[in-house]
């Protein structure tokens, strides 16, 4: 069996190197085209003129549900080792699955509502993006230390830790850039604005915005990258279990099956 066959650690594999692929490649089509310039542009100038932006949106919203399946096997996992009658945990546990959900959904949003035709859609989706993706983070981060020792190591939560500092400094860096950079250029759409030039207002904010994005989403794919050992250790089924041995409306008589009325079968291929 291959590493990555091993319980759902195929989940966060595929979510890292999807994402980072989408980021990639719509950088490399932009700036080949020239849509964008070479110099670290925004993630989503990248995904905003035909034909990136379709293979962008296209690629982001698989992305949106690979991390909705992630955290819901995160979810469901913690849930099992977390004792029952441990509210606080539990309720922690949930908050998370929700703001997980939440960030998935702006990534949906930033996705299919580009900046440049409708830039207060796209402002949303990607509060909820980063914004509520780092509350995640940190909320696993705080999972993480409260269930250490004994069921996570001290060594991965202070790797969250790190992240989740890493996550909280990139946020600030770009709010406070981004909100110097539009002060410097009044009266300009700084939403359509996909060109610029080193010495003119507002271009050193831009860039130290455009990188701290960067690393904010290289943060986030640093993140789900911890889950990989985590999720070698688990497995999910779905099981099917019939009210009847026909699906007709109506009584209809049918021999019953020689497997019965119930059938268990893994949740994702390669699972045990």
């Amino acid at each position: 069996m291959w590493w990555f066959q091993e319980g759902l650690c195929v989940l966060p594999v595929a979510l890292v190197i999807w994402t980072s692929a989408t980021f990639i490649f719509a950088y490399i089509t932009a700036v080949i085209l020239r849509h964008v310039d070479p110099l670290v542009p925004y993630i989503s100038d990248t995904g905003t003129v035909a034909p990136e932006r379709c293979v962008f949106g296209l690629m982001l919203n698989v992305s949106a549900f690979l991390g909705v399946a992630t955290m819901y096997v995160r979810y469901k996992q913690l849930k099992a080792l977390v004792d029952v009658d441990d509210t606080r945990l539990n309720r922690i546990n949930l908050v998370g699955l929700v703001l997980g959900c939440g960030s998935s959904l702006g990534m949906c949003v930033v996705a299919n509502f580009q900046k440049t035709t409708l830039f207060s859609m796209h402002l949303v989706g990607a509060m909820l993006t980063f914004g509520v993706g780092a509350l995640y983070v940190f909320v696993q981060t705080l999972l993480s230390f409260l269930m250490q020792p004994h069921v996570h190591s001290k060594a991965m939560f202070w790797t969250r830790l790190s992240i989740a500092g890493w996550t909280l400094s990139s946020i600030i860096s770009m709010f406070v850039s981004s909100m110097i950079m539009y002060s410097s250029l009044p009266g300009v759409e700084v939403n359509k604005k996909l060109h610029w030039t080193p010495g003119e207002p507002g271009f050193t904010p831009h860039i130290v915005s455009t990188i701290s994005e960067w690393s904010l989403a290289l943060a986030f794919v640093s993140f789900f990258l911890t889950y990989i050992r985590d999720f070698k250790k688990i497995n999910l089924r779905a099981e099917v279990q019939l009210q009847s041995n026909h699906l007709y409306d109506s009584h209809h008589h049918r021999p019953a099956s020689s497997r019965g009325l119930a059938e268990t079968s893994p949740l994702l291929a390669g699972s045990i």
